[in-house]
């Protein structure tokens, strides 16, 4: 089995506000993703691949509404808090947080926690009350692996090793792995695999050998857990990565890097048909 995971970040901005949405109106934008995707999906079998977009949350509702019957499109949302409601005990005294419980009654099945993106704010936030400790960080997104497991969500956990880390790379991945998957449901988890050091303008991308090396440790750490991408998959690397034994899948966000730049549904689905081969 494949896992085909689309991040889908903020492309819901117009271009005239400093975003990158050209494809259709805020308010449409989740509807026309999962409209014009889920029945070019629906020509592969649920056991060779399955489909999971995570949207920004104002999108989630008309996301969902928009799966067919039997669409091959899987809702997630792009992180969760680390606390939530329970019978009996707090009934949502969470705001500007998203608990999973509220992720669940959305319509999400998945939840991604740890992204870079995410791992930089937290680690910023920490840092301004004088705390430097990235095993800080992964406790912090191990209580939300844990809350969103809780919810009954499956959850996409990305790690990955700065430039600054390179030479300590074991160290840091294994950190991450093993703070952050403590106490976990490793059935319900898969793991993205972001070289931060290689992803942006202008740096070198993680080569073969070196994508191939990090997802042999990360198995063999994991008791064999299944290892996507998460550093982009692209129409330029998509099939050298689907040449990879050890990656299961990956993470795709822009399919366009130049001109029009943004997320296009039909371009999206060539670069799934590269990476699975028909």
């Amino acid at each position: 089995m494949k896992h085909l995971f689309l991040n889908l970040k903020r492309f819901d901005i117009p271009v005239e506000l400093g975003g990158v949405n050209r494809l259709a109106a805020p308010a449409e934008w989740g509807k026309v993703i999962v409209e014009q995707t889920q029945a070019g999906l629906g020509g592969y079998r649920t056991d060779e691949a399955e489909f999971v977009d995570f949207f920004p949350e104002a999108h989630l509702i008309p996301a969902a509404a928009a799966r067919t019957e039997d669409s091959p499109v899987q809702i997630g949302c792009q992180g969760v808090y680390r606390d939530d409601t329970a019978v009996g005990g707090n009934f949502g005294a969470f705001t500007t947080n998203r608990p999973a419980h509220a992720a669940a009654a959305l319509g999400c099945g998945w939840t991604l926690i740890g992204h870079c993106e995410e791992r930089n704010d937290k680690a910023g936030i920490l840092a301004e009350a004088g705390v430097v400790d990235p095993a800080a960080v992964n406790r912090l997104l191990n209580r939300e692996i844990l809350a969103a497991q809780a919810a009954g969500l499956r959850v996409l956990y990305c790690i990955g090793e700065k430039s600054e880390e390179q030479e300590q790379w074991q160290q840091v991945l294994g950190q991450q792995l093993e703070v952050g998957l403590q106490g976990a449901d490793l059935s319900r988890v898969v793991i993205a695999y972001e070289p931060i050091w290689s992803i942006g303008p202008g740096k070198t991308p993680a080569d073969k050998p070196y994508i191939e090396k990090i997802a042999r440790f990360v198995k063999e750490r994991t008791g064999g857990l299944d290892v996507v991408y998460g550093g982009g998959l692209k129409s330029d690397n998509a099939a050298m990565l689907a040449s990879i034994d050890d990656i299961d899948g990956g993470l795709i966000a822009l399919t366009r890097f130049s001109g029009e730049i943004g997320f296009y549904p039909q371009e999206y689905l060539e670069i799934i048909r590269l990476y699975l081969g028909h």
